[in-house]
């Protein structure tokens, strides 16, 4: 993840007031919530544009109409003023009228005074809307009209209410920095144009082709981690700012400053992949509401004090990173911290000046690290070290809690580095691999980089036999170039890698705007997409540099279709998204969160890869969907959207209501690339939930698991049961053990339940628990074995 500063600047210059104007007939609604403050300060704070602002916003009964208004005290700019957020509401080209009532009090202050109402357009991009000049103790009144510019981008606009601008307001604050209420604050004009739609309307990952890893969605920084046999893989929500434009289809360029999510997806084959959506980690509503933004993830899981925890750490922006706990890889998340884990603080970093892209790595012996850094060299370096050897990553050693540092951070001497530092190991040999510069004034100036050193944007890596020694010798090369050398125009820039290995083999993780070329040609906006290779190597331990290919892995294995499965997995997409549910995940449990597929249009198709459908072949097909409109079809076809009709799905039920439809297939036998198309009229069809195949001549199926385990009480052994219902309606259990028998009347959807059978023996053999699973009229047999158990 490289850094856009973005430096913001109070605006100074004044604007013309001008009376209000005759509106024409085109509608129009009021755009402030809460205007009058008779809901307290719901939807008002004070203005945070710049880091020096600040105030207190209180309720006051002193109003000049209703009960209430704002009171704002203790300000430290002319600009800390109470401030709403319009983001999303403003339209460029389109006149609004303004009008706020504004006092001030203070006998130390002057007679009069400028106030303005005030819109800030993101950025450095001040502009005055409206003016008034108060008299003090006397409620003024500004009431303006004004013209969003036809090119002003509003995708970020606030309004807030200020004091004319000055360099130094604190050397006279009575003249500059009064206290003032606010009241029945106003701004009317067109109503809020509809939201853009991020969906991909477009085939962005081709049948066939297994990058980029998705199709209907970005995601940058890609981090793999393998757990419990499933890779899963988190990344910066390059999605979050993506807005095209209606018409021409393209989005403003991506804006790092707005992204506080982290995406989430994970395989088991390395071709379809399950959307598990965005974590909000930052942000006023985030997990870690001390932190602004949320790049260039990390993540492992590690058992600590007994309990498996997964630790996701990211950058904060440049200046620091920090680290958020999950109960599992997918949640639930929370905070042990209250601040940063890596920032200006910690040890080591004084000459770092991004202190981000925190990359953790655990050595076999358990000693966990965390490598992070990158940005301009310090300036006391000559120029030809600032370019060859700039000296800004670095590693520090995690606390067993992974969640504190030990010790001072050790300098990565990586050749032309840049940022993206991340550690892997290999039989006894440890890999570090990183993104490279591409010099300028903040790398001593342009120059050639030494023989053997990386050019721009590529990624470096060294091998060293000790994870906190990487000086320049143990530079080892390229590992991959510049993803512009495969993808072509408009798909350069840096790039962030991670390696994992997964049943045997090695992957590297990297990023490329190819999906974002598919949508709009050589012309990328900046969106980027998460890319798989296989990483191989010499019999010396140097890598094979990685070629980035559109075909990307070979898929590990043919896909299960046998079973309760989310519809959010996805090998290929065409014109669909996806969407949080209150619906629990059938497939992954009740505390995490669970996707839909939505926004499906006639002609729209998701597909999956390589499924398995074995000798005796599917006899039919289940989908749990919720049907926005009559008359849907869902055909399900054999190899591409165009291919045989193995099976078709008419959608009945209730509109807007959950139900399960089924169809019967002909001819789905063999492996085969699987594709459902969706038919209806104009406008959203349908979202789907969950899909399940049933085979031909197969048993019937409930998803329920069944463990057991046994423990010592006193001395005696006691077998216990565990029974954890995946279906979406209950379950009757019936175990009988050689110790008892118990019945669990109807288990309701995603339960767990446990139960203890008492043996009275110091030792048990092994031996089996038959248990009978009954639900819908259907009766599933099992045998749950147990292992013999001494308490002897």
């Amino acid at each position: 993840m490289s850094l856009i500063a973005i430096g913001a600047l109070l605006s100074a210059g004044l604007a013309v007031a001008t009376s209000p104007v005759q509106a024409d007939e085109a509608p129009s609604e009021e755009l402030i919530v809460n205007g009058g403050f008779e809901d307290g300060l719901s939807g008002w704070f004070v203005n945070n544009g710049n880091p020096t602002d600040g105030a207190s916003l209180a309720v006051t009964d002193d109003a000049f109409s209703g009960d209430a208004a704002a009171q704002t005290t203790g300000r430290q700019t002319t600009g800390s003023g109470p401030m709403q957020d319009l983001s999303g509401k403003l339209q460029a080209g389109s006149t609004y009228t303004v009008q706020a009532r504004i006092k001030y009090d203070n006998p130390a202050s002057p007679a009069t005074k400028q106030f303005f109402a005030t819109m800030h357009y993101g950025g450095g991009t001040y502009t005055n809307v409206g003016d008034v000049v108060a008299t003090r103790g006397q409620w003024a009144h500004i009431n303006s009209t004004f013209t969003v510019p036809a090119g002003q981008g509003v995708t970020t606009a606030r309004l807030f209410l200020e004091t004319p601008w000055t360099s130094e307001p604190g050397a006279d604050p009575d003249l500059h920095l009064m206290d003032f209420v606010v009241d029945d604050v106003s701004l009317v004009g067109a109503p809020p144009p509809p939201p853009p739609s991020r969906t991909v309307e477009v085939a962005g990952k081709l049948p066939g082709d297994h990058n980029p890893l998705l199709g209907h969605k970005f995601g940058a920084d890609g981090f793999g981690m393998v757990h419990d046999g499933r890779v899963y893989m988190y990344m910066t929500n390059d999605t979050q700012g993506y807005a095209p434009d209606p018409v021409t289809g393209i989005s403003p360029q991506i804006n790092y400053g707005d992204i506080n999510q982290i995406t989430v997806i994970s395989s088991t084959d390395l071709v379809n992949w399950v959307d598990h959506g965005e974590i909000q980690v930052a942000g006023p509503n985030g997990v870690a509401p001390f932190t602004n933004n949320s790049w260039a993830p990390g993540a492992v899981t590690q058992t600590v004090d007994g309990v498996e925890k997964t630790f996701l750490y990211y950058a904060n922006g440049g200046g620091s990173s920090n680290v958020i706990t999950g109960e599992s890889p997918l949640g639930p998340w929370s905070s042990e911290r209250t601040s940063t884990l890596i920032n200006a603080s910690t040890p080591g970093t004084e000459d770092v000046a991004w202190r981000f892209d925190p990359a953790p790595f655990v050595d076999d012996d358990g000693e966990p690290y965390l490598y992070f850094g990158g940005g301009p060299a310090a300036t006391s370096m000559p120029p030809a070290e600032r370019y060859n050897n700039p000296k800004n990553l670095r590693g520090i050693r995690l606390a067993d809690d992974l969640v504190t540092t030990e010790g001072s951070a050790f300098v990565v001497d990586a050749p032309v580095a840049f940022e993206a530092a991340h550690v892997f190991k290999r039989d006894d040999l440890y890999y570090l691999t990183y993104s490279s510069h591409f010099g300028g004034s903040d790398f001593g100036g342009n120059q050639t980089p030494l023989p053997g050193y990386p050019g721009g944007g590529q990624i470096g890596y060294m091998i060293s036999d000790d994870p906190t020694v990487w000086d320049k010798d143990t530079y080892a090369g390229v590992i991959f170039p510049n993803q512009s050398e495969f993808f072509g125009t408009g798909t350069g820039g840096n790039n962030h890698q991670s390696v994992f290995e997964y049943e045997g083999k090695f992957y590297f993780t990297y990023h490329a705007p190819t999906l974002n070329k598919r949508i709009n040609g050589n012309q990328t906006q900046g969106y980027r997409s998460p890319h798989i290779q296989e990483l191989t190597f010499n019999e010396d331990g140097t890598a094979v540099q990685v070629v980035g290919t559109y075909a990307g892995v070979e898929q590990v294995r043919d896909f299960d279709p046998y079973r309760v499965f989310e519809a959010e997995t996805l090998g290929w997409t065409k014109g669909i998204t996806t969407a949080r549910t209150d619906l629990p995940s059938a497939e992954f449990g009740t505390d995490v969160p669970n996707l839909v597929v939505t926004d499906v249009d006639n002609g729209d198709w998701t597909a999956l890869s390589s499924v398995a459908f074995g000798d005796s072949g599917a006899a039919s097909v289940t989908a749990h969907v919720r049907p926005l409109q009559e008359d849907v079809r869902i055909q399900v076809r054999a190899g591409s959207e165009t291919g045989p009709v193995l099976g078709t799905v008419d959608v009945d039920g209730t509109v807007g209501e959950w139900t399960e439809v089924t169809a019967e297939l002909t001819g789905a036998t063999g492996t085969h690339d699987v594709f459902f198309t969706y038919a209806g009229a104009a406008g959203d069809l349908l979202e789907i939930d969950t899909w399940q195949f049933t085979e031909a001549g197969g048993e019937p199926t409930l998803d329920v698991t069944v463990t057991t385990d046994a423990r010592c009480v006193v001395g005696r052994s006691v077998l216990t049961l565990r029974v954890t219902n995946g279906e979406d309606h209950p379950v009757t259990v019936q175990a009988d053990t050689a110790f008892g028998s118990k019945v669990l009347t109807d288990l309701g959807a995603g339960r767990s339940a446990l139960h203890a059978f008492t043996t009275r023996q110091v030792s048990v053999p092994a031996g089996e628990v038959d248990v009978t699973l009954s639900a819908d009229g259907v009766t599933v047999p099992l045998t749950v074995p147990y292992a013999a158990h001494s308490c002897g």
